[in-house]
């Protein structure tokens, strides 16, 4: 009989269990069966801790994204108390977002490597519901960065900011996602594993483009 999971570690169990299947496999392959049958825990189980599919897979997501964005936050406010009353650098703006990003995905080896994958399922994923329930978890971060880019480039016209932004995220969602092309590319020279040296070519980079 599969146990009914109301151990202390139950939550957590089925926490992996769902993210494992969602990062080999998709969205779809977490199905609330293959997560019981991972996890050995019963529908129950699920269901006391979670309620439905829906609220375990924002969880998976959430207990990633949240740590992160909370570093990143962090690195922001520094920031913008290293420079007050006056704005912040665009460098550091950007290095606050950028290298908790690539550190917490490149440094953590195998664990690392699921957060790509579930970071590239919930990009991916033609029309996934995901996206709009994510929201909730990302929105205030984009709003905050917004606000702190456009103190940083005040003649900047608020629309062109928009299309700036989107092209810098764009430019480290690639580096994340397609790193092993440059790999292969440079026959090994250009090496992701080195988070300094990717962190500040890709601030570099962003900051060039932003500033264009």
């Amino acid at each position: 009989m599969v146990p009914t999971g109301r151990g202390p570690d139950t939550r957590t169990r089925i926490l992996d269990a769902a993210e494992r299947l969602i990062a080999e496999a998709g969205i779809d392959a977490a199905s609330m069966r293959a997560v019981t049958t991972a996890a050995k825990v019963n529908l129950a189980a699920v269901n006391y801790h979670f309620g439905s599919k829906e609220s375990l897979v924002v969880a998976v997501y959430a207990r990633r994204l949240r740590p992160l964005n909370e570093e990143r936050l962090r690195g922001l406010d520094a920031a913008e108390a290293a420079a007050a009353p006056n704005p912040p650098a665009l460098d550091a703006v950007l290095r606050s977002l950028i290298e908790p990003t690539l550190r917490q995905v490149h440094a953590s080896g195998a664990d690392g490597q699921i957060v790509l994958r579930l970071l590239g399922r919930c990009l991916n994923e033609p029309g996934s519901w995901l996206r709009e329930l994510l929201a909730t978890e990302m929105d205030p971060l984009i709003a905050r960065y917004t606000m702190a880019l456009g103190r940083c480039l005040p003649e900047l016209p608020q629309v062109e900011l928009y299309w700036r932004i989107h092209f810098a995220a764009g430019a480290m969602t690639y580096t994340l996602s397609q790193g092993h092309k440059l790999e292969h590319m440079s026959k090994g020279a250009c090496e992701l594993g080195d988070v300094e040296g990717t962190t500040r070519r890709l601030v570099q980079f962003a900051a060039a483009g932003m500033r264009a």
